[in-house]
């Protein structure tokens, strides 16, 4: 049967002149714009695979995998069963993991995952699902690894096997280290593993140390294989999986063997391959302006150049020749892109008055914007860009701070208890519309997993709230200026959201409609841990885009800042805000308000650095950044780019 991607996964791709936009490559992939897009091909490739086995009257055995990436595919199979009529009957399943000890109720385990977001909502046979147990006592453990693996072979063997990618390189949890031909067994989880699952368990010390796992063999037996990866966060392993050396360090390159995987990636993911990091390293480019703008900022830092200072020879020695050819000399190249460079710096993030604003980031007028901060935790916006904050506000611009969250799940239980029991002892004859008693009772009798009462994230949302407050104080802002959303995508009690809903998109809608701003900064960094920021951007971008036909926003501007775990690269950045040694001071202390998420990050993702140490160091290596490139050296940089909605 022929896959859903078309192009056979041809493994010469090595032998010259064959595939010339991927001679680097050693593993067939394909890249969609967005990971909905890509899940929903790789769901299509599923059911065709099992409406075929119906039709040969066979079973259609599936290897399955947990995690993020498989959620939106899992999402669309239960779609085309529900609207379409595909079903699961002939269906077997095997997953490739759990953690160990993990018990099936366990909402972390991966049995309670997979019934969540797919077995409950299919007509599957019970069964036929297969999920590793991580319940059987550790004597018994071998023998139960050798039935799993004879429980896939009675059952003919994986005709599909999906796959995700940690950041490790491995594949179930096959770490760094597994051999080519291991089967199902217990492993040790890498210590990068834990730290990205840490958020899940509210911490790694609450992590299993263990799990169960496929081997690397057993995966390599199926028919077909599809690893999906999303997100900058995949970027660098992806590119060592796919054009680096099969190494048991990155055991995802073990699948270089395999006849019939194809990489299924979003462009974030496959952002660090060499036909899209470097494209003129492989061949003929289409010169854009943005194109040029990378290569030749890659350039300085290749050669440790600024840009006047490069020449013909630096061009030609790195695969720029036709580039130089085009343009006619390194001089007119240097000193348009010394020019573009130079002119994304302002101390004006509001525009500056009565100037000429041709070659100025934000225009001159009006001279007094309306501004709207949109903050999707309730510290995003002294984190990413308290320093342009703080000039918005001092130049005169009418800003609004807009917190989209409550951020509620990111306050621990100690922290909470803390406040509910001073609470409780100086305020409890006042109404404060939460039980302080209930608060503290139910915190000191939590079981594990158990999901916070309503009181208790009434709490949590409340220290979060006036943190935020105290913070933007700090800055100079008045309270009347402050806005809570409390999106109710983000009010689980858990840190699984809901999706995005009209109701969620209508808060936002309104607020710009109460404002109606000439500027609106909004998270753009997408490489959170759990999600919260994508979810929160794309209910601004529905908003707007349903109010785009509105006068008032014909004037409008959005400008997209990153958050604690990326920087824009220095070529996407359109406006750079410098800042003073005392406005890097002032934006620590500002950070620091937050001190519910001081000394315990729950949600760092792979820096366990504090945020407003990460936020220091990212806009003092942008400074450092634009100094080698020849430009003025300031102490600090908070970088933005337009985005056109």
């Amino acid at each position: 049967m022929k896959n859903a991607f078309d192009i056979k996964p041809d493994i010469s791709y090595k032998s010259a002149g064959k595939f010339e936009e991927t001679r680097f490559e050693k593993i067939h992939n394909e890249i969609f714009e967005t990971s909905a897009e890509a899940s929903i091909i790789v769901a299509q490739e599923i059911a065709q695979l099992i409406k075929s086995k119906q039709e040969e009257n066979k079973n259609c055995v599936l290897g399955l995998a947990t995690g993020s990436s498989p959620i939106k595919v899992y999402e669309e199979l239960v779609r085309m069963h529900r609207e379409e009529g595909l079903s699961f009957y002939n269906v077997i399943t095997f997953n490739l993991d759990e953690y160990y000890p993990m018990k099936k109720e366990n909402n972390q385990s991966y049995y309670y995952f997979m019934h969540q977001h797919l077995f409950n909502h299919i007509d599957i046979d019970p069964k036929n699902i297969n999920i590793p147990d991580g319940t059987i006592a550790i004597d018994e453990l071998n023998q139960y690894c050798i039935d799993y693996e004879m429980n896939i072979k009675n059952a003919g063997g994986l005709d599909f096997q999906l796959l995700g990618i940690g950041r490790t390189g491995h594949v179930g949890f096959n770490e760094p280290g597994s051999h080519v031909n291991s089967g199902t067994r217990i492993i040790t989880l890498d210590y990068i593993t834990k730290v990205d699952a840490s958020s899940d368990f509210n911490g790694i010390d609450n992590v299993p140390k263990r799990a169960i796992t496929m081997g690397v063999s057993t995966i390599m037996k199926s028919n077909r294989i599809v690893l999906m990866a999303w997100g900058l966060n995949k970027a660098d392993v992806v590119k060592r999986t796919i054009q680096g050396d099969i190494s048991s360090k990155i055991p995802a390159t073990f699948l270089q063997n395999h006849g019939n995987a194809t990489f299924v990636l979003d462009q974030s993911a496959a952002s660090e391959l060499t036909r899209f990091k470097t494209p003129w390293l492989v061949g003929d480019c289409l010169w854009t302006q943005e194109l040029k703008s990378k290569a030749i900022i890659w350039l300085c830092q290749k050669t440790k150049k600024t840009i006047l200072k490069l020449t013909d020879r630096d061009y030609n020695n790195n695969g720029m020749s036709d580039l130089l050819a085009q343009e006619g000399s390194a001089y007119d190249l240097n000193i348009t892109m010394f020019n573009i460079l130079q002119r994304t710096i302002t101390g004006w993030p509001g525009g500056k008055p009565n100037t000429d604003d041709l070659h100025r980031p934000e225009r001159a007028n009006p001279a007094k914007k309306r501004v709207i901060l949109f903050s999707p935790h309730p510290d995003d916006d002294v984190i990413s860009m308290g320093g342009t904050f703080s000039k918005l506000i001092k130049q005169g611009h009418d800003v609004h701070v807009v917190y989209q969250t409550s951020g509620n799940i990111a306050v621990t239980d100690d922290e909470a208890l803390k406040f509910a029991e001073v609470c409780n002892d100086f305020v409890s004859d006042f109404d404060t519309k939460i039980n302080f008693n209930s608060v503290i009772e139910f915190l000191n009798n939590k079981k594990e997993n158990q999901i916070d009462s309503l009181e208790v994230r009434k709490l949590k949302g409340l220290i979060r709230r006036r943190e935020s407050y105290a913070a933007t104080r700090y800055i100079g802002l008045k309270d009347e200026k402050i806005h809570f959303l409390d999106m109710p995508f983000y009010e689980t009690g858990q840190v699984k959201k809901n999706p995005l809903s009209s109701q969620d998109i209508m808060l936002v809608k309104e607020i710009i409609e109460k404002i109606k701003p000439h500027q609106v900064f909004a998270a753009g960094d997408l490489a959170d841990p759990h999600g919260t920021h994508e979810v929160c951007l794309n209910a601004i971008f529905a908003a707007m885009k349903e109010l785009k036909s509105q006068s008032y926003m014909k004037n409008c501007w959005l400008w997209l800042y990153r958050g604690a775990w990326h920087e824009w690269d220095i070529h996407e950045i359109d406006m750079a805000v410098p800042l003073s040694p005392s406005e890097v001071l002032l934006k620590r202390h500002a950070i620091l308000y937050h001190q519910s998420q001081k000394d315990r990050v729950m949600f760092q993702g792979n820096d366990s650095r504090e945020f407003w140490v990460r936020a220091e160091d990212r806009n003092k290596k942008t400074a450092i950044m634009y100094d080698q490139l020849g430009l003025p050296e300031y102490e600090a940089i908070e970088a933005f780019k337009q985005f056109d909605y």
